[in-house]
């Protein structure tokens, strides 16, 4: 371990295995993971329809570059435009690709016109590249990385006011998580969502959904955007897009394919013909026998932590909507939790000083949170 760059502080977890909702050391320790590789492997490890896919791509060809005709890319492009709304695909790597192509769409869609700005949110995470943490609204990201990329405005989530405030004769575009997920799964209001959705289209401001976090069913529904009832022009998604393999994407509206023409944009491994072929097996199991059991687990998820908010104080707020849950503390304790958790072989994610999230994967059972639940209830009992 000593080669590699200290940028993450690491969980004392040496994997070997992984299998559905668990995880195996090398040690021969088996843990519950509620963290699914940050909402990576929703339908669980080593899916074997995902692996089955996997190896038979694999002894096909593993790359021959976006020169060439792929089959999976066209039928995996298919799928998404019939789940989504009428446009163009582009694949990717990672979620902060797919927003970099959002912003360079934006910037060309409204570059005749002198409109260039972007209006995004405070505690929003859009990716970690120069102009995604540009993007981004929260300063520990973008701390010491200046100069960064101008042309973005920070309205206030769930605040349709200050994006009124913030948009300029130069605005063209507003980009919105449905969940600020690294925030601290902070779940937009359906109004404001609403509100935001009807502004821009009479404004002719496009809005893009940054759903690499909450797409592919994390919220109950396939994509977050139906829960509001509004379609956006620009969707961006990664994560368990390539069902545990490196995959990120980019749905544009029709119409808008006209601002990048061929050769404006591209990438040498984005689509990789076996990551593409992992994601469209990952993501055609989720139907809605799969949704329905997300909605009705997160209820049971959300009912027992709130059982316990009413009984200890020291839980500040239970947030979250399907499988994509927080609990904020009234002290900043999410690391001496989330190492609690690791104690008792529960994986769990502290993504603020004072926010545990979690993101099981769809197969967890009722059973395993109520055992996360008294092992969280057992925290509570040594601290207060």
């Amino acid at each position: 371990m000593k080669n590699l760059l200290p940028v993450y502080r690491k969980v004392p977890v040496v994997v070997a295995r992984a299998k559905g909702k668990y995880i195996w050391a090398e040690n021969g320790e088996k843990y519950l993971d509620f963290l699914s590789g940050i909402s990576v492997t929703n339908m669980g490890h080593c899916d074997k329809k995902v692996v089955a896919a996997i190896k038979k791509q694999a002894d096909q060809y593993l790359h021959v570059s976006n020169l060439y005709h792929d089959r999976n890319q066209e039928k995996y492009a298919r799928w998404i435009v019939k789940k989504t709304f009428p446009g163009f695909v582009f694949f990717s790597n990672s979620g902060a690709e797919a927003n970099e192509l959002a912003i360079k769409l934006v910037r060309r869609y409204g570059a005749s016109r002198g409109k260039y700005r972007i209006i995004t949110f405070k505690n929003s995470f859009h990716g970690r590249t120069i102009s995604t943490i540009s993007a981004t609204g929260q300063d520990k990201f973008r701390k010491g990385f200046s100069p960064l990329l101008s042309g973005f405005d920070y309205a206030v989530f769930n605040d349709f006011d200050s994006v009124i405030k913030k948009t300029g004769d130069k605005t063209v575009a507003v980009i919105v998580e449905p969940v600020q997920g690294e925030g601290g799964v902070y779940v937009a209001e359906k109004r404001f969502i609403r509100e935001l959705s009807t502004f821009c289209r009479r404004r002719k401001i496009l809005l893009i959904f940054d759903e690499i976090q909450t797409g592919f069913g994390r919220c109950g529904k396939m994509f977050a955007f139906e829960i509001y009832g509004v379609i956006p022009d620009v969707l961006t998604l990664a994560k368990s897009a390539g069902g545990g393999l490196p995959l990120g994407i980019t749905v544009i509206r029709k119409g808008l394919e006209k601002f990048l023409p061929a050769g404006s944009h591209g990438s040498t491994f984005g689509g990789n013909p076996v990551s593409v072929a992992a994601g469209l097996a990952h993501a055609s199991q989720i139907n809605g026998k799969v949704l329905a059991r997300v909605k009705s687990t997160g209820k049971f998820f959300i009912g027992h932590l709130e059982k316990l908010r009413e009984k200890y104080p020291a839980i500040r707020e239970i947030r979250g909507v399907g499988l994509m849950i927080a609990v904020e503390f009234v002290k900043p304790v999410a690391r001496e939790v989330s190492v609690f958790f690791l104690k008792n072989k529960i994986l769990v994610n502290a993504c603020k000083e004072n926010i545990i999230r979690f993101l099981p994967p769809f197969t967890i059972g009722k059973n395993d949170i109520i055992k996360l639940v008294k092992t969280l209830e057992i925290f509570l009992k040594k601290e207060v």
